[in-house]
């Protein structure tokens, strides 16, 4: 189905964090599959782990226990505020768990009338029903039929406004501590904090979306850490299976007390494939050495992207993010720059509030900081030139 608008090359191999096509030409990779690829590709120990496990059973769905899963959601419960995990294939159902927890947390105390999910302007949380609507982005809505009920949207930011639409049917705030989709925004520690105490004072469940900033691409392990608060109720996918389909719900034991045998489940989650990925990318990733270079690693590109800026103050008003999830906010079109990237051998992604977005591996180098810069110097001045010679 015509749904996509892939760039014109099909890539049939990778080697950490570069790319190539049928015909040889190399491309520096610096979205990894949307923040997917946190290893890079091809990763030694994510290859061994999914070709040992591959000969040894693939799959054997949930009528069955594995110790593939049960081993993993310790580790995931020993290293956050969790208590319980159920595995998915992706984000987007991993948001779909979270969704249903939510409502079914306050059913099962008592209130079934409480259903209302309250997210934000910009959000991004995936693609099915629910989480479009949990989103609420007019783009992914439009020809769907009616919005669902129980989903409201509010400004980003707007302290009052959230205040203001707490009531006696609100289950649960959604949000991402770093939106991806919205234009790359963090949302401040100080916010975090203040939801958290919110939703305390109203017995409101506190949902992050952790798919795309967790997997230690801020530098911790799961972003919401630098504000040093806990969610109820979080999602994880993308860079935690390291590209393998993986997704997982996390949760504490009380916010999770409505789930009960027959309410959820998964015919693939928690396979012994992707589990085996999960627990070799797991260890990598958690490993405080890692998470170190993270950071490391990230403060030297928002310096080498500040230094953009200062570059072309007319083409870039911005340097959004956290970590290794950057972006530059434009006065052009992003989709151009994207274009001139891809031609000097640099893939980018894009974003809402025209973001130029970045997110590459996490075991980008200092020297693949520098060939990323150098190369988005050059498009920028061509996307300068352009604008010039229109004028």
């Amino acid at each position: 189905m015509p749904v996509y608008s892939p760039a014109p090359a099909d890539f049939v191999q990778g080697r950490g964090v570069e790319v190539f096509t049928a015909e040889g030409k190399r491309y520096l990779d610096f979205i990894a599959g949307i923040a997917t690829n946190s290893l890079g590709h091809c990763h030694p120990k994510l290859v061994a782990a999914l070709t040992e496990q591959a000969n040894k059973i693939w799959h054997m769905s949930n009528m069955y226990q594995t110790e593939l899963q049960r081993s993993l959601a310790q580790k995931y419960t020993d290293a956050t505020f969790a208590d319980v995990v159920f595995f998915a294939n992706s984000g987007t159902e991993a948001i779909e768990a979270c969704l249903k927890l939510t409502r079914k947390y306050h059913s099962a105390k008592g209130n079934p009338e409480r259903i209302e999910i309250l997210g934000f302007e910009g959000a991004f949380h995936g693609r099915s029903y629910g989480a479009i609507n949990a989103a609420a982005n007019p783009n992914y809505l439009a020809g769907f039929g009616p919005p669902l009920p129980g989903y409201r949207q509010l400004p980003f930011g707007d302290h009052e406004a959230l205040k203001a639409a707490i009531g006696p049917t609100t289950a649960g705030i959604i949000l991402e501590p770093v939106q991806g989709e919205g234009g790359v925004r963090a949302v401040p520690n100080e916010c975090l904090q203040g939801l958290r105490a919110l939703c305390d004072e109203h017995d409101i469940l506190l949902i992050f979306d952790e798919v795309q900033s967790g997997a230690g691409r801020t530098g911790k392990l799961f972003a919401h850490e630098w504000a040093g608060i806990t969610p109820d109720v979080m999602a994880v996918a993308k860079g935690m299976g390291g590209g393998f389909p993986m997704g997982a719900c996390l949760a504490t034991a009380e916010a999770a007390s409505g789930m009960v045998r027959g309410v959820h489940g998964s015919t693939f989650g928690g396979n012994p494939l992707a589990m085996a990925v999960g627990h070799a990318t797991f260890d990598e990733i958690s490993q405080p050495e890692f998470l170190e270079h993270v950071r490391d690693i990230s403060n030297h590109l928002h310096q080498s992207l500040a230094g953009l800026k200062d570059r072309y103050p007319d083409l870039v008003v911005d340097v959004r993010g956290k970590g290794l999830l950057a972006g530059l906010k434009l006065t052009i079109d992003p989709l151009k720059v994207r274009q001139l990237c891809f031609e000097r051998g640099m893939l980018v992604g894009t974003a809402g509030q025209n973001v130029l977005r970045m997110a590459p591996p996490l075991i980008v180098s200092p020297d693949d900081v520098s060939e990323a810069i150098s190369i988005l110097d050059a498009a920028l001045a061509a996307a300068q030139a352009e604008v010039k010679a229109a004028a």
